[in-house]
């Protein structure tokens, strides 16, 4: 695939689809068995933001922020699990509310910490391979709409930074160091400094008791273990996409931020999955 941005949207959504699936107990047996449920796999709200963030930047070729929320808010599909706080958000950015007043009304005028921002960046960091700072300033802008707080922007900074390097196959070390060259000091920066000393570590169930596994469904609780999983497993997307998901947690948004950074799921593991957005792919 030549598309760069597309590649990281397709294995984002397969992440995230594919991941949602073992939420289901029937599924059960598959997951175990690291074997594929039956399709087709429906995507989550990881895909769509991740769809809106894709549309504007190949029409905008960055991220305009107003434009963004407009499309977060105008695509919004309350049944593809939104998270409480951003459904509110988004239902009152539609109904002519200041996205800039609204996204800090928690955290005592932070805005939210959460992982929204982080699962759906990696196209960004796709598109801007070639200057990872770029990426991360892109990134910070795209966080900025639903989840100003600071370890939420630098979340989405780790994942989009993850996603720009990886393109060149770099080896898992010096990947993290080059992630880390760009996440700013706190929570999420710590967690991925003990990614990189974790990198030795083959367990994902060893490496989530320390790192988390999205449980709390917050960036510092996310970001580190993703980190650690696609240094693991560059250019393996089914083994990047077995070891999150054994970590439990979050699995939809971690495979889908995982997936994101890999990019170019296999071809069957796609046909099985709900096709992108029509609307996502039209500039």
């Amino acid at each position: 695939m030549t598309d760069p941005m597309l590649a990281s949207l397709l294995g984002l959504m397969v992440g995230d689809a594919l991941g949602s699936q073992f939420f289901v107990p029937a599924n059960r047996a598959a997951f175990d068995a690291q074997a594929l449920p039956p399709g087709p796999w429906a995507w989550t709200d990881d895909t769509e933001m991740a769809a809106s963030l894709h549309l504007i930047l190949n029409r905008y070729g960055k991220v305009d922020q107003d434009a963004l929320a407009a499309s977060f808010a105008e695509r919004h599909d309350f049944d593809r699990g939104y998270g409480p706080g951003t459904n509110r958000l988004l239902r009152l950015v539609r109904e002519g509310g200041d996205w800039r007043t609204l996204a800090r009304e928690s955290f005592d005028g932070q805005g939210s910490w959460g992982n929204g921002a982080a699962m759906r960046v990696a196209p960004l960091g796709a598109r801007f391979a070639a200057d990872p700072a770029e990426a991360a300033r892109q990134a910070a802008l795209s966080a900025e709409v639903t989840h100003p707080h600071p370890e939420a922007v630098a979340g989405a900074v780790a994942v989009a930074v993850a996603a720009a390097l990886a393109r060149s196959g770099p080896r898992p070390g010096p990947f993290l160091d080059g992630v880390l060259a760009h996440v700013p000091a706190g929570k999420v920066r710590d967690g991925i400094a003990e990614a990189r000393h974790l990198l030795t570590v083959s367990d994902p169930s060893v490496a989530a008791s320390v790192l988390g596994n999205g449980r709390q469904v917050a960036a510092h609780d996310t970001v580190p273990f993703t980190m650690w999983a696609a240094a693991r497993h560059l250019g393996d997307y089914e083994a990047a996409f077995w070891t999150t998901a054994a970590a439990g947690g979050d699995i939809d948004t971690t495979c889908a931020i995982v997936g994101g950074i890999v990019g170019s799921p296999p071809a069957a593991w796609l046909a099985e999955c709900e096709p992108p957005p029509a609307w996502a792919l039209t500039p």
